[in-house]
């Protein structure tokens, strides 16, 4: 089989095509014949040297979320060929990532894709759909606030977060408004040096929580209220203060977990 890998870390220019042998699935496995696999931040991180694999031989496949058919099961698992899904993977073991014409995941970590939805546009939820997963854990009511809210993160922490009952208030470019508001956003603050004073202008008591989409850090700090969360979704760099909690959110934690991927389809 063909698959997109690199050797050597560095920019796109390191990328080429690998010829392997397909993988078989083992117990309790799924074979998936890619349609579309996604490319992330982590996948540019993963490629540039950035956060390097410990003790994974090259060459390495990225990509952290596919989607496609299944077309052959290991022993145990209780998919059948033909089914169309969508699938999380980590790409830093010895198998590799979704970048590759043949997969083989864990049963549990590939779920129907949506009615209604392409395999292409199915490709983008499972990573970062759970990402948004993991990181809410607010009562309904409760004001979360998402930076980088037209981002892949940001776009479905919005969406899910108003379909969870929060109020959501989303941090990007004004020139997003109007994308942001039809998510769901109930005000967009321009991202920016002045952004937390902006959004306690909003809500003067500070927020319940906030996803951060954009890796701002300490500096958003000041928007969340004394005791609130805020969930990161790379390395927090910084202190923080007004024992507010840093939730930080690894997608991988969530590979397996086939009742959120289902959540998110439905």
């Amino acid at each position: 089989m063909r698959a997109v890998g690199f050797s050597d870390f560095g920019g796109p220019e390191v990328l080429e095509i690998l010829e392997l042998p397909a993988p078989v699935p083992g117990p309790g496995q799924v074979r998936v014949r890619v349609a579309a696999a996604a490319v992330n931040p982590t996948d540019i991180s993963f490629r540039s040297g950035r956060r390097r694999p410990d003790g994974l031989e090259p060459p390495y496949i990225p990509g952290m979320d596919l989607a496609g058919v299944v077309d052959a099961i290991g022993e145990g698992s209780n998919w059948r060929p033909g089914a169309r899904v969508m699938g999380v993977v980590n790409p830093r073991r010895p198998e590799g990532g979704a970048m590759a014409e043949y997969v083989v995941l864990p049963s549990e970590s590939v779920m129907r894709i949506p009615e209604g939805t392409t395999l292409e546009e199915a490709s983008t939820l499972p990573m970062n759909g759970l990402t948004v997963r993991l990181a809410l854990d607010l009562k309904p009511g409760s004001t979360l606030v998402v930076t980088g809210g037209a981002g892949a993160v940001g776009g479905y922490a919005i969406e899910v977060g108003v379909a969870n009952g929060l109020r959501v208030i989303a941090v990007a470019a004004t020139s997003d408004e109007p994308l942001l508001k039809k998510f769901g956003a109930e005000a967009v603050v321009a991202r920016g040096a002045d952004a937390a004073q902006a959004i306690r202008s909003l809500v003067p008591e500070g927020v319940d929580g906030l996803i951060d989409g954009a890796v701002i850090g300490a500096p958003i700090l000041p928007a969340i209220r004394d005791g609130g969360g805020l969930a990161a979704v790379r390395a927090f760099e910084g202190e923080t203060e007004r024992e507010i909690l840093i939730h930080q959110v690894w997608v991988t934690d969530y590979a397996e977990n086939q009742e959120a991927l289902d959540g998110l389809r439905r």
